[in-house]
């Protein structure tokens, strides 16, 4: 795919300033130059050009909030006073897999003054003699050079993004996280009162069959009572005394 047809794509129906990333490789340049990128992109922080083609990068437009440039894996070999004229704002540079020999073709990018990381991996000009020192020396305003500082310590991960782009994205991963905790926070009290229910409940049907149980006991109590106060089934009621007199005066 051509680059002008995939810088279309991802717009995705987007005007281009309302861009900050832009991620085009292994897309296939004409003439190994940059095409269908302009200075329409005026907030574009990062882009991405790996593998595709280039053998200059005399047509980049002037893009003043570019922060992070890729370009590694394609052809290029000079031209890089371009990047210090149109894009003073750039901070990390990646320059790794292209034909960049001697130092002085570097040179131009003492001009870009917040430029703290640039990498130039598998580039012949890392084979020279005291490279590392070189380089630092050559543009003192590096922080990093290959992913390593001055005195060989890695960079670390929060030192390769783009700032704003990786926070909002982050800020987002947060507010996700904070939102699945309230959710699970509700399950939890949904549950609990649940139990609580299910427990009275219980205790009720408890209560209820002990009541029963009482009211049983209290009717047997009663039954036991009436059959005491009754004269035994059978038996022959005593006579009285004045009963006795009674028949002796008939």
């Amino acid at each position: 795919m051509d680059m002008k047809k995939r810088v279309s794509l991802e717009l995705r129906h987007r005007s281009p300033t309302e861009v900050q990333e832009l991620v085009l490789d292994n897309c296939r340049s004409s003439e190994g130059k940059i095409e269908g990128i302009t200075e329409e992109f005026s907030n574009l922080e990062l882009l991405s050009l790996i593998n595709v083609g280039l053998t200059s990068v005399a047509d980049v437009p002037k893009l003043d909030k570019l922060k992070k440039l890729e370009l590694s894996d394609n052809r290029i070999s000079g031209g890089l006073e371009v990047l210090a004229e149109r894009l003073v704002n750039l901070t990390h540079l990646n320059l790794s897999g292209n034909k960049f020999k001697d130092i002085s073709t570097l040179e131009p990018l003492k001009k870009l003054p917040q430029l703290k990381s640039l990498d130039l991996f598998n580039c012949e000009v890392t084979n020279l003699a005291d490279y590392r020192e070189s380089i630092f020396k050559l543009l003192p305003q590096l922080t990093y050079l290959d992913g390593y500082d001055i005195d060989d310590c890695e960079a670390s991960d929060s030192d390769g993004e783009v700032d704003g782009v990786e926070d909002e994205d982050e800020e987002g991963e947060s507010e996700d996280f904070e939102e699945e905790e309230e959710d699970d926070e509700d399950v939890v009290a949904e549950d609990d009162d649940e139990d609580d229910d299910s427990g009275d409940d219980e205790d009720g049907e408890v209560n209820g069959d002990l009541d029963s149980e009482d009211d049983d006991e209290d009717e047997e109590d009663e039954e036991d009572d009436d059959e005491d106060s009754s004269p035994a089934k059978g038996e022959k009621r005593k006579r009285d005394p004045e009963d006795e007199d009674d028949d002796d005066d008939d």
